[in-house]
């Protein structure tokens, strides 16, 4: 347990690639192609968020919050693999391997997609006064064009049907909210033993030298 929580985002480029050739050789296309494509855009994301630069929980904690602690409260090591992992992963796969079938969950997940570019490229920048924040540049480059490609997909084709987009819409709303801002706030704790290491701070705490140091599960 210990090992997933803090690598869980440096698994996901291995899983990304795999995929990726799993996809090339299964020959997709229409809707499971693009569905297959939105998961590996998500571990690119996540990769982006939680490693390389990998200040999102800082900046999060520290500008959407306002955290004293921002190391460990409100989100901590321990809510950011049930929401990535635990929601994020199992509903885009989910969504991929059911595609037609389950098309509204297919919606729902690509509008999971829509709440990243929009927090990414207009929330964390204006809350944070910055021009450039982690995840926003996958954001932009990869979930914007995928979302693009759905809905011109499901529009032009018309495979989504009434129920689809009754269902899918309103449950894209409970992902963004309950499956991710609701979760921050439910397993929230102050002196949660699943900190984040010094280098998810944001680079101004790191030119600090805060020497605050995360507490680490004894798992």
């Amino acid at each position: 347990m210990k090992f997933l929580r803090n690598h869980w985002f440096d698994l996901g480029p291995f899983l990304g690639l795999g995929l990726l050739g799993f996809v090339w050789g299964a020959e997709y296309t229409g809707l499971p192609l693009i569905l297959w494509i939105s998961l590996v855009s998500l571990f690119f994301h996540q990769f982006e968020e939680y490693r390389f630069p990998g200040y999102f929980p800082g900046l999060i904690n520290t500008t959407l919050f306002g955290s004293d602690r921002p190391e460990r409260y409100p989100l901590n090591a321990q809510t950011s693999l049930a929401v990535n992992v635990g929601m994020g992963w199992m509903t885009y796969f989910l969504a991929a391997v059911f595609a037609e079938a389950a098309l509204w969950l297919g919606i729902a997940t690509i509008l999971v997609s829509v709440g990243n570019v929009f927090a990414h490229t207009i929330v964390f920048n204006r809350k944070g006064k910055t021009f450039y924040n982690p995840g926003m540049l996958t954001a932009f480059v990869l979930f914007l064009p995928i979302v693009i490609w759905f809905f011109v997909e499901i529009v032009s084709t018309g495979a989504a049907t009434w129920v689809d987009w009754g269902i899918g819409i309103p449950l894209g709303f409970v992902l963004n909210y309950v499956g991710i801002l609701k979760l921050i706030d439910w397993m929230k704790n102050r002196e949660s033993p699943y900190g984040f290491p010094r280098r998810c701070m944001v680079p101004a705490v790191r030119r600090e030298g805060d020497d605050r140091q995360p507490l680490e599960s004894a798992d």
